[in-house]
């Protein structure tokens, strides 16, 4: 039923753990599927480089998030996920939840960096 990629990350999951959530550095966020009773936990952290790194298994998202610049992340979308993973119709809230877990870190790192600036944050 699933394509040999999301087998292959069910089986071997990247990027497992997590870095300290009260890190100004970290963006932290958890979002989910009541209905299907999936739940994603997303981290992300931005070195004074601007790159990111992943720290949660979402399969093939947190590997397209490594490296890049905040502004390259943004542009991920669920559709490119869902096309690289295969997902059939039923699944594509999965990879919705990816993108939405990408957004929702990178906001709150925002959040973060301008409260230690004394900002006020704007979404």
């Amino acid at each position: 039923m699933y394509h040999p990629i999301v087998i292959d990350h069910f089986d071997n999951p990247r990027n497992v753990g997590s870095f300290n959530k009260n890190d100004p550095n970290v963006g932290t966020e958890f979002v989910g599927a009541p209905a299907c009773g999936d739940l994603m936990k997303l981290q992300v952290k931005f070195d004074g480089s601007g790159s990111a790194i992943a720290a949660s298994s979402l399969g093939i998202a947190t590997e397209w998030v490594k490296g890049k610049s905040m502004e390259e992340v943004l542009t991920i979308k669920n559709s490119q996920i869902a096309k690289h993973l295969f997902l059939p119709p039923v699944k594509l809230h999965c990879s919705m939840l990816a993108e939405d877990a990408i957004k929702a870190a990178v906001k709150d790192y925002q959040k973060k960096q301008a409260e230690a600036n004394g900002e006020t944050f704007k979404a």
